[in-house]
């Protein structure tokens, strides 16, 4: 009866020790299992690796250790199985030379995924310096199809924590058609010269969430295009770029709207512009709303307070036709600091459709240029004021579009 007894705890404790393991998932590992070695190029291995952690039903760990390897154009796809981490300790490298990569395709690429992690330190660069220099949009016109360093795409419930993007040929982020997507501790590098390097572009997403985030680039440093809906940016850090903007909109049919974006406890250094929500003239038609800049730090910022109904990059557009995006509940409060530019606050409506329920609250930003102190500007909008305001509240006249 007792050998019984320990042949039966025994089973069960193996039972329950497989079944332990097969929760636990596997680990994949470029290195030991699928032999990368530093300095060469690994996509054929972390492809195979994807495929086969993906396959498997519990939750699984694809591991890329400390080195620095070579990465060509890879789409990691599912669905998978169950959820999946990446732990990305290394530095991947993208091919410098633009004319190696495929116009089609974005430099790493995550699709139709349910609960991806990303975390473990490790950096995504896109080698961009040779691109910048040939995609000069805002002088020709033209831009070159050039990958993005990280495209999400489709995803729901994803973390990307503690990750680091760097000189991406072009954004350094895009979001596309996800639900429940954070960015925990992420960080953003490239020059502010660096051209068409926007740091995080969100569209048709919802529920996406920047926090803690360092973000260090040549062109926004969060843009949000349409569809995009509960949006949170929290504790950002922001510059050199062009701030963090809503926008640009109206300039393809049947854009979708956007709504509920809240930007919070943020700072932004050095940069063209602060936060802003910006639509093409004679644009499309389309919605804004529900869009809120709460504690803002300001430090030598262009244009910190802008909404600009009038945007028109190139200088070839037809601002005599105004925007057909109708902006509303839009507030601006407690926001602080130090203004690079005499026009401090900026807020354009379209003339065709007018802004509603605009707030602007408790401004503080200063200039010390020649020109004398800080301005404000007011046009195609009856906004609320509360508590106090430095400049006064649109004191400089409305320029003719």
């Amino acid at each position: 009866m007792g050998t019984m007894t320990t042949i039966s705890i025994k089973s069960i404790y193996l039972l329950l020790l497989v079944g332990y393991v097969a929760a636990q998932g596997g680990v994949f590992d470029l290195v030991t299992k699928y032999g990368a070695k530093p300095d060469k190029e690994i996509s054929q291995a972390l492809l195979t690796a994807w495929k086969e952690a993906c396959a498997v039903p519990t939750p699984s760990t694809i591991v890329i250790p400390k080195g620095t390897f070579v990465l060509n154009q890879v789409s990691l796809g599912g669905p998978c199985k169950a959820p999946i981490t990446l732990r990305l300790e290394a530095i991947l490298k993208a091919p410098a030379d633009p004319a190696k990569l495929k116009t089609d395709l974005e430099w790493v690429t995550f699709r139709n995924i349910d609960h991806l992690t990303m975390i473990g330190g490790g950096t995504f660069d896109g080698q961009g310096k040779t691109a910048w220099s040939n995609n000069d949009c805002k002088a020709t016109g033209k831009c070159s199809k050039l990958p993005n360093n990280l495209s999400f795409n489709f995803l729901t419930n994803a973390v990307i924590q503690e990750i680091t993007s760097l000189d991406s040929k072009l954004f350094h982020v895009n979001v596309l058609g996800c639900k429940n997507i954070s960015f925990v501790r992420f960080t953003i590098t490239a020059p502010g010269d660096s051209l068409n390097t926007d740091g995080i572009h969100i569209g048709r997403s919802t529920g996406v969430k920047i926090m803690e985030s360092n973000i260090k680039t040549g062109d926004d440093c969060v843009s949000i295009g349409d569809g995009s809906q509960q949006v949170t940016i929290e504790k950002v850090t922001c510059g050199p770029g062009h701030g963090i903007a809503v926008g640009s909109l109206g300039k393809y049919p049947q854009e979708e709207p956007v709504v509920g974006i809240f930007v919070r406890n943020c700072t932004i250094t050095g940069t063209d512009n602060g936060v802003r929500v910006k639509t093409w003239p004679a644009s499309k038609p389309g919605k804004a709303s529900d869009i809120h800049f709460e504690n803002i730090i300001m430090n030598n910022v262009s244009n910190p307070v802008l909404i600009d109904q009038e945007y028109c990059p190139s200088g070839q557009c037809t601002k005599q036709i105004p925007s057909k995006v109708k902006i509303s509940k839009v507030s601006f409060k407690n926001i602080r600091g130090t203004s690079r530019t005499q026009l401090a606050v900026k807020i354009v409506c379209s003339r065709g459709i007018p802004c509603d329920g605009v707030e602007v609250a408790d401004i503080d930003l200063t200039y010390s240029g020649k020109e004398g102190p800080a301005t404000s500007q007011c046009a195609n909008v009856k906004p609320t004021f509360i508590g106090k305001m430095n400049p006064p509240a649109c004191t400089a006249p409305a320029q003719p579009a």
